[in-house]
């Protein structure tokens, strides 16, 4: 079992950064692949970027290519998104996700067995 605390929300200003952390719990975080996610109020949660559990592949959101970059530090047992560019529509809560070695589709939210509270990031104009 991983528990899961996502930190680094806040307000920023529209074309600027925030670093979003996700530490885990346990020994074991080197086998989970995780994922970060995002729900605006009113909508429904979506993918926004996923990590394997080697490190060795990532997805993004088509929204956020080129501008957001998950990764990780197995020693830190943290998982990283790095959002640069931000916009007022990445406004969201953000929460990361974990499940144990493969996740077969990383953006189907429901792969994903474990959850961390959110962290709100709020991206003004």
């Amino acid at each position: 079992q991983v528990q899961l605390v996502e930190s680094g929300g806040g307000s920023v200003q529209a074309g600027g950064s925030l670093r979003l952390s996700c530490a885990a719990s346990g020994r074991t975080f080197s086998h989970y692949s995780m994922g970060w996610f995002r729900q605006a109020p009113g909508k429904d949660r979506d993918f926004v970027a996923a990590i394997s559990w080697s490190g060795g592949r990532t997805y993004y959101t088509d929204s956020v290519k080129g501008r957001f970059t998950v990764s990780r530090d197995n020693a830190k047992n943290t998982v990283y998104l790095q959002m640069n560019s931000l916009k007022p529509e990445d406004t969201a809560v953000y929460y990361c996700a974990a499940r144990m070695w493969v996740v077969a589709d990383p953006p189907n939210p429901s792969e994903y067995n474990y959850w961390g509270q959110g962290t709100q990031v709020t991206v003004s104009s």
